[in-house]
């Protein structure tokens, strides 16, 4: 059966453009558990789904991305970063509803300084889809601002500290703003003289990627500020021809378009896995920048892969790839002055004398 709201218009053709807008798609996406694998033609049985945990955070995919997934294969790597299952009730020592000190640093309601040189501001708490090992998924996003008046206050911190060259914008996702307000808001940063960058962290032109507009290209191509995209891919799957073309937009706008991943069990912890999704990242000229170890986010964690295991992949795929196409392998530790890399050195080696 299909989404209960419309037809399945992009299935069978997958290089059909949508004719939805993103607003439209983020009001038709899925948000009951059972419909998503009604629509996949997958019994419920096959995955025990987590109910308590789907009201506390909600199961949000847009058709999109669904479409992506393999239909009657329970465990399709998509399906799996978005379902909510029974492993998030478990509580385990060590995972925390606040594991990478995000408030203990946020120096006004939705700004966080954290690292030397940089701030980073919480747009809008809204995402096009819900991770389930986000690692915000307990932030109080209700205090954030939510509009360019309430930014204000954020906005004059920065302006009274010149060491301050980049601003990080944020959620949620920064894009789930309308071009307006967000253009709004990057004129008013880059009326702040000693600004220099501007990094926009978002998710949702892979899962909508008719969120990359031509307004949005045209609000990046006349700012001053050198503008860095980050993208969160976390399998080569999630880059269909819809976002290819996204990218190439960004791309031509003059935006720098960078990559993180997050490493997960079961959905791309195998050398093969991450190899594929680093080769179609620079055939498309997006830089991978981070493999992140999982922040240890209460509820998620059935996806920590253990850190041993991580080296040997990341030993591997630096045999596989060029340099430029090797991400690092970074862990987020609350307190440090950045993000920590990962020392890849095999147990129990020895330097040459």
């Amino acid at each position: 059966m299909t989404h209960p709201q419309f037809p399945n218009p992009n299935h069978g053709n997958p290089s059909e453009p949508s004719a939805r807008t993103w607003q439209e798609s983020m009001k038709l996406a899925f948000r009951d558990a059972f419909q998503l694998l009604e629509h996949l033609e997958i019994a419920a049985d096959d995955l025990p789904l987590a109910h308590r945990a789907s009201i506390q955070f909600p199961i949000f995919v847009p058709l999109e991305y669904a479409n992506r997934m393999h239909r009657g294969q329970p465990k399709d790597p998509l399906l799996l970063q978005v379902l909510p299952r029974a492993e998030e009730d478990w509580e385990l020592e060590g995972f925390t509803t606040d594991p990478v000190g995000d408030l203990a640093v946020e120096s006004r309601p939705g700004l966080l300084h954290k690292y030397p040189g940089r701030v980073l501001m919480i747009v809008s708490g809204v995402c096009a889809i819900h991770c389930r090992y986000c690692f915000r998924r307990h932030f109080p996003y209700s205090h954030a601002p939510k509009s360019l008046f309430e930014w204000e206050e954020s906005l004059q911190y920065i302006e009274q500290d010149s060491s301050i060259q980049e601003v990080i914008l944020s959620g949620g996702d920064p894009l789930a703003v309308v071009d307006s307000t967000f253009g709004s808001l990057v004129q008013r940063i880059e009326r702040i003289g000693h600004l220099k960058r501007l990094r926009i962290h978002t998710r949702l032109p892979v899962v909508i990627p008719q969120r990359v507009t031509s307004e949005l290209c045209e609000v990046l191509r006349q700012t001053r500020l050198a503008i860095w995209f980050v993208l969160h891919i976390n399998h080569a799957r999630e880059m269909d021809d819809h976002l290819i073309n996204a990218i190439q937009q960004l791309r031509k706008s003059g935006t720098n378009v960078l990559n993180q991943t997050v490493l997960l069990r079961g959905i791309n912890d195998d050398v093969d896995t991450l190899v594929e999704l680093s080769e179609q990242l620079v055939n498309h000229s997006v830089q991978p920048y981070y493999l992140h170890q999982l922040d240890r986010v209460s509820g998620a964690s059935h996806f920590e892969v253990a850190i041993d295991r991580g080296k040997e992949l990341m030993r591997e795929i630096r045999k596989r790839l060029p340099g430029y196409a090797v991400p690092t392998y970074v862990q987020e530790e609350a307190g440090k002055a950045s993000k920590t890399p990962i020392d890849l050195t095999p147990p129990n080696s020895t330097d040459s004398p």
